[in-house]
């Protein structure tokens, strides 16, 4: 039975089933100009909280020796895997900040920090039955992205509000996420709009929680 993290914050309850270290696999299905790239990848997440209203987030992919065996047409290294993937955020749940929330900057909250009990936190819930979200996500190639949606139970769906990039990054326009807890399995799907396609499956992953 999962437990709740010592310290948890009130308001990320709904958001508590993610906190730990998620590891699988996953399949890479996307199309490009009528050319179909499918390929296997380890992949690994981890969310963790640090006693503030958000959980931070980190993801990690790469391909294991025989997916490189596959497609270099040689074998690989033992124990050589290829960086795939890598990003970072924060996810937290969506309403206005407070006075006495942190920031701008370094700035500390004026009194008593907000929604500090599950009553208060059940005020946010939406007409849905669920939790509105946030989630920024930052990828080390040029790209930051903005994703609105929900959480109700063990479900999130989440979509692009906005998307920013360097002048030297790939073309990326919008993306969707999908997770959902089975089975103590955390499953995940992420479509994307990138390199001037519309919005199409992407990827999709199945991870254990890691003891």
């Amino acid at each position: 039975m999962y437990e709740l993290p010592v310290g948890l914050p009130s308001e990320l309850v709904p958001l508590s089933w993610l906190i730990g270290v998620w590891e699988g696999s996953g399949i890479l299905d996307y199309t490009v100009d009528g050319e179909t790239v499918t390929r296997e990848f380890g992949h690994r997440i981890s969310f963790s909280h640090d006693g503030l209203p958000h959980l931070n987030y980190s993801s990690y992919a790469w391909l294991e020796p025989e997916a490189e065996a596959a497609i270099d047409g040689a074998p690989a290294p033992v124990g050589a895997v290829t960086p795939l993937m890598t990003e970072s955020g924060y996810w937290r749940l969506s309403r206005p900040q407070q006075p006495g929330d942190p920031g701008p900057g370094l700035l500390p909250g004026v009194g008593p920090a907000p929604f500090q009990t599950a009553e208060a936190v059940e005020t946010l819930r939406n007409a849905a039955g669920g939790f509105d979200i946030e989630v920024a996500l930052v990828h080390p190639g040029g790209v930051a992205e903005l994703y609105l949606g929900q959480v109700k139970g063990p479900r999130i769906d989440l979509s692009t509000d906005a998307v920013l990039r360097t002048s030297g990054s790939k073309p990326y326009a919008a993306a969707t996420r999908l997770y959902g807890l089975v089975d103590s399995h955390l499953l995940w799907a992420w479509d994307i709009a990138a390199l001037g396609q519309d919005l199409r499956t992407h990827a999709s992953g199945r991870l254990s929680r890691a003891s």
